[in-house]
């Protein structure tokens, strides 16, 4: 039973009850129904309201998803489907010493930036190298 249908329960038995609304406890206890009658109303507005504001969050949470899928890519796919990704290499900056972690899709340019200090690393490989497809350290 709903707070609305509680107050109008309550409504009904103080009507049969016969209490005279011009005396002072009937007086009282008709107010106070009122005001709970008012309050379970108002309660289920606010309750549809809140529905509301949620399926509207939920519609807002979906295209930030897209938004977000569009601008960084979907966390879920490969960035390529065509390589094994959970294979990583490493070349040392010959710069600044630090090493960098590379994956095959990183593999398929030739030039690559230093994430420590910004210089331009060029990448070569052996012929046996492609085969592994392990870069060699880059030169200077």
């Amino acid at each position: 039973m709903t707070p609305a249908e509680k107050v109008a329960y309550l409504k009904g038995l103080a009507e049969g009850l016969g209490l005279d609304k011009d005396e002072k406890y009937g007086k009282v206890f008709t107010t106070l129904v009122d005001v709970l009658e008012d309050l379970a109303y108002g309660l289920e507005d606010e309750q549809e309201n809140a529905l509301d504001i949620g399926d509207e969050l939920d519609a807002l949470s979906d295209d930030l998803a897209d938004v977000e899928d569009y601008l960084w890519g979907d966390d879920d796919d490969d960035e390529c489907d065509d390589c094994c990704c959970d294979e990583e290499y490493s070349v040392v900056c010959p710069s600044c010493g630090e090493e960098i972690v590379l994956d095959p899709c990183d593999l398929e340019s030739t030039v690559i930036d230093c994430p420590n200090c910004g210089e331009t690393l060029e990448l070569e490989f052996d012929e046996d190298d492609e085969e592994d497809e392990e870069p060699e350290e880059p030169e200077e």
